[in-house]
C-alpha cells in the first residue's frame, strides 16, 4: 500500500477529531513533558491489517513518537496478543490513539472476515474477492485489508475494469453488442465482466469474448450447471447470498471467484485496545 494513498485519509480523520483546536482533554490534564509507553493489544483473535496506517497517524501527530510493529499485516493473532507498541510524549499518544484504533480496528475487521471465508473454501480452488461496496473515502484501506486477509481484489473502481450489468444491456440493446462495444473501447488488456441471472443469459454471454461471467444470485444447482456450460471458456464468479455457512458449498460448484460485499460494508471491527504501561 502506497503511503501517498492513505496519507490524505489519515490527515482528514485527524482534522475531523481535532478541528483547529486540538485535544483539549490531554492538553488540560496531562503534563506537557510527561512520556509514556503503551501497547496495542488484540481483545479478540483475528487477522491484523493497517499497521502502517496506524504508524502514520502517530507520525502526523508527533514525529518523535516511536511506533514499533510487533505483528505484521496479514498475521493471525490471538486474544491478548500485543501487535504494536508506542513510546513518546503522553499527550501525543493520547491525541493519536482513537484515530489509529478506528482505522486499525476497521481494517483488521475486514481482514479477519476475509480470512474466515478464505479458510472456509480452502482446497476448492475458489478465491474470495471483494466488491465496490466499500466505505466512501476508505476504499484503498478496505481493498488492502481484503488482501491482508488472503482475498483478492475485484475492480478497484469504475476505471480499471468493465462490468456490464442488466441496465447496461438494456441501454445498449443486447449483450453481444455491449461486449463488442466495450472491447473496442478498452482493448484486450482490460477485463470485461458480464453479470447474468439465468442460464439463458449465460448462453448469450458465451458467444462473446468476455473475460469473466458473474453468476448473480443463483442457487447451487444452477451454479454448478453454469460452470459446466462455461467449461473453462472464461472465468466464473458467484455473487449473492454468501455467508460463512454457504460459502463452502458455493465454492464446491467449481466457480473461480466468490465476491462478497459484506466483508467491506458490514464486517465488524476487530476489538483492539491501546493499553498504557507506565509513565517514563
Amino acid at each position: 500500500m502506497n503511503p501517498a494513498d492513505f496519507a490524505p485519509i489519515v490527515e482528514q480523520a485527524l482534522r475531523e477529531d481535532l478541528r483547529y483546536v486540538g485535544d483539549i482533554t490531554s492538553a488540560s490534564v496531562v503534563p506537557e513533558l510527561a512520556t509514556s509507553e503503551a501497547s496495542f493489544v488484540a481483545r479478540h483473535a483475528g487477522v491484523i491489517a493497517g499497521l502502517p496506517v496506524a504508524e502514520y497517524v502517530f507520525a502526523v501527530v508527533d514525529q518523535s513518537v516511536e511506533f514499533i510493529s510487533v505483528a505484521s499485516d496479514g498475521q493471525a493473532v490471538e486474544t491478548g496478543e500485543t501487535i504494536a507498541t508506542v513510546a513518546g510524549l503522553s499527550r501525543s499518544i493520547l491525541t493519536a490513539e482513537r484515530t489509529a484504533l478506528n482505522l486499525l480496528g476497521r481494517m483488521s475487521g475486514v481482514a479477519t472476515a476475509t480470512a474466515r471465508l478464505v479458510a472456509a473454501v480452502a482446497g476448492t480452488g475458489a478465491r474470495i474477492t471483494d466488491t465496490r461496496k466499500t466505505m466512501p473515502g476508505l476504499r484503498v484501506l478496505d481493498k488492502y485489508a481484503v488482501r491482508s486477509g488472503g482475498g483478492v481484489n475485484h475492480r478497484l473502481g469504475l476505471y480499471d475494469a468493465v462490468m456490464i450489468k442488466d441496465n447496461h444491456i438494456i441501454a445498449t440493446g443486447d449483450v453481444g453488442t455491449a461486449v463488442a462495444a466495450a472491447r473496442r473501447a478498452v482493448g484486450p488488456s482490460i477485463s470485461v465482466i458480464v453479470e447474468v441471472e439465468s442460464l439463458d443469459q449465460l448462453e448469450a454471454v458465451l458467444a462473446t469474448d468476455a473475460d469473466r461471467v458473474l453468476l448473480d444470485n443463483m442457487d447451487q444447482k444452477t451454479l454448478r450447471k453454469a460452470v459446466e456450460l462455461v467449461a473453462g471458456r472464461m472465468e466464473t464468479e458467484a455473487s449473492g447470498g454468501v455467508t460463512l455457512d454457504t460459502v463452502r458449498a458455493i465454492a464446491e460448484t467449481g466457480v473461480d471467484f466468490i465476491s462478497v460485499g459484506w466483508i467491506t460494508h458490514s464486517a465488524p471491527q476487530l476489538d483492539i485496545a491501546l493499553d498504557f504501561g507506565y509513565e517514563v
